[in-house]
């Protein structure tokens, strides 16, 4: 049994279409350049038939390796959460105290951060820095740069 990992309904539902697309999309291609490849003569010279059989092996542990995390995922319910605090799917807008920047961020499990879209790793320096604090408190994050303290100015969900 693997680790249970928590997701947003997006997330989850990302990783079921994921799924499906290998399953019924990706799985026949590879099946069907095999046949194509086998068709073709003998196998111990076919370059075709080999990259295709590799591809099928990789295709089958990206599905296998899916459907695990499926069996062990759960979706967070955030309506049980509490807002007071900085939790998992938070979106929290702090404040850099040595420069002023304000920044947002939604903090994600692991495989949905984008920071593109403002989601960062729950597990990042900053998540874990700001992590069970409230409005108003000061945090000292460390990060590669260095420690940079931040205030807590806002906590949505």
């Amino acid at each position: 049994m693997g680790e249970i990992k928590y997701y947003s309904k997006e997330g989850l539902q990302k990783l079921k279409d994921e799924l499906e697309y290998l399953t019924k999309v990706e799985r026949p291609k590879i099946s069907q350049q095999i046949a194509e490849a086998r068709d073709k003569g003998d196998l111990s010279e076919n370059a075709e038939y080999d990259a295709a059989k590799e591809a099928q092996g990789l295709c089958e542990l990206k599905i296998s390796k899916l459907q695990m995390e499926l069996a062990n995922a759960r979706i967070l319910d955030e309506s049980k959460m509490d807002t007071s605090k900085v939790l998992l799917l938070s979106t929290v807008t702090i404040k850099n105290l040595k420069n002023g920047a304000k920044m947002k961020y939604t903090l994600v499990p692991e495989n949905e951060a984008n920071l593109k879209e403002g989601k960062i790793s729950i597990s990042s320096p900053i998540a874990k820095g700001l992590l069970g604090k409230e409005v108003g408190d000061k945090v000292d994050v460390t990060v590669p740069a260095g420690v940079i303290p931040f205030e807590i100015t806002e906590i949505t969900r």
